[in-house]
């Protein structure tokens, strides 16, 4: 096995965008792929390691842009004025989200009918919205992901099979968010399921989430059981 590794430049309009991929060279033909949306400081090494751990399983791993080549954030602060005007308009959040879409499907390397979604935090409220459009994708997985309604998206079916990976004690989405989104993905038509792993709060998968006050910390157990429902869903999805 070989891990290949690179960027791709795409466009959203008139921004430039940079994702980063990973795929496996042993593996030959086309395979499915899987969008990767971090969290709200943009995408940094720890979606850039998911990449590389999705084509270890076979698949081609892309860790999407939402911000523009080269944006990071530096801290809560930075990051929330970065994340702030996709919260307000998540039409534009929907459009950069497909972007990555179209961008994947030009991969030599992916079947573009098997792809998939993923996000964390922000990146799983943007995996949602994607699904919540209508999209032709076969998943979105939700890693302690906002929750809450676009409020763009009524009547539009679901095509996607949705998985929500959630802390119960998430204090970003509490048990009526959670009500809320069940509900709405049920009136919407989605084959959803939603895992609650308890004495969780947010951000359970990053080892570096270390702010109890906040409400993000790192939760050993509920970071690799989500892992293993995440690959158990794609195993299925993908057939």
């Amino acid at each position: 096995m070989a891990i290949i590794e690179n960027t791709v430049v795409y466009m959203d309009e008139e921004v430039v965008l940079e994702a980063f991929f990973a795929f496996d060279d042993s593996v030959s033909g086309r395979r499915p792929a899987v969008l990767i949306c971090h969290a709200w400081g943009g995408r940094d090494a720890f979606v850039a390691d998911k990449a590389r751990k999705l084509a270890a399983l076979g698949y081609v791993g892309f860790a999407l842009d939402m911000y523009g080549k080269g944006v990071l954030g530096s801290g809560t602060e930075e990051n929330a004025k970065l994340m702030q005007p996709f919260m307000e308009d998540r039409n534009k959040l929907q459009q950069r989200m497909k972007a990555a879409l179209n961008a994947v499907k030009l991969l030599p390397w992916v079947d573009d009918s098997k792809i998939a979604a993923m996000g964390f935090c922000f990146g799983g409220l943007c995996v949602l919205d994607l699904a919540r459009t209508g999209a032709d994708l076969q998943g979105v997985v939700s890693f302690h992901g906002l929750l809450g309604t676009p409020g763009n998206t009524q009547g539009n079916k679901i095509k996607a099979k949705i998985l929500a990976l959630h802390g119960r004690d998430d204090p970003m989405a509490p048990p009526d968010l959670v009500l809320a989104f069940q509900e709405e993905m049920t009136l919407a038509g989605a084959d959803w399921q939603f895992v609650s792993y308890g004495n969780t709060v947010h951000a359970f998968t990053n080892p570096v989430a270390n702010d109890p006050g906040f409400g993000t910390v790192y939760q050993a157990d509920a970071d690799r059981r989500s892992w293993q429902a995440m690959e158990n869903f794609y195993a299925e999805i993908f057939g």
